[in-house]
């Protein structure tokens, strides 16, 4: 692949494929362009009730966009359920450039002053594209995604795109689809424009549970 640019990277994504790595370690990416895509709809986004207690509580002050480079760092390192990653140093470049473009973004989880889980993904029009999220303790990476929906609804989005489905997705109603039937989904969410500063900065537990109750 030659030398990516953040204007290619993104108009990948408006045409429905996504850069990968084949390890942390690898010097190159490639394009995937699933014949089966995963995605999350928005409206149908199950909070498991157990999950939702924890959000509520708020024993996690969730951020947006204040540490991408560590929430990327997060996403890469090796844990015991993930010996390896596919993010490599040209993925960490390449979305640190989106990031400072206001194209990607970040919904951290912290415990006091530690980042103990979050994600990262790209907005474009009122389609996320979801790209990653890891968790030092337990539950964070599912809070963060409970918070990232909320904010997705509140701000006019109508896609979430998980590329995948994961066992650990499919609890909150991930669900494989066509490429045809993505390609036409994308299409409608790159018509309009989300907000994704619209639910604001300072977001509770109960805030965020409303969002996805209110709009679903």
């Amino acid at each position: 692949m030659s030398e990516l640019t953040p204007e290619i990277v993104l108009s990948a994504y408006a045409s429905g494929v996504f850069p990968m790595a084949e390890s942390a370690d690898s010097t190159s990416l490639f394009w995937v362009d699933p014949e089966r895509r995963g995605i999350i709809p928005l409206e149908s986004f199950h909070v498991p009730k157990r999950l939702a207690r924890t959000v509520r509580s708020d024993r996690y002050s969730v951020r947006i966009d204040q540490s991408f480079n560590r929430v990327l760092d997060g996403c890469r390192e090796s844990t015991t359920g993930r010996p390896s990653t596919w993010i490599n140093d040209k993925i960490i470049a390449l979305f640190t450039d989106l990031f400072n473009r206001g194209a990607a973004h970040t919904v951290e989880c912290w415990l006091e002053d530690r980042l103990v889980g979050g994600l990262y993904g790209v907005a474009l029009g009122g389609a996320f594209f979801g790209e990653s999220m890891f968790s030092r303790e337990r539950d964070a990476s599912k809070v963060a995604l409970v918070h990232l929906v909320a904010r997705l609804m509140a701000g006019g989005y109508s896609l979430l795109d998980s590329q995948f489905v994961t066992a650990h997705l499919s609890q909150f109603g991930a669900i494989e689809i066509s490429r045809t039937a993505y390609h036409r989904l994308l299409g409608q969410a790159l018509s309009v424009q989300g907000d994704f500063s619209a639910l604001g900065s300072d977001v509770t537990g109960a805030k965020a549970l409303q969002s996805i109750t209110q709009t679903s």
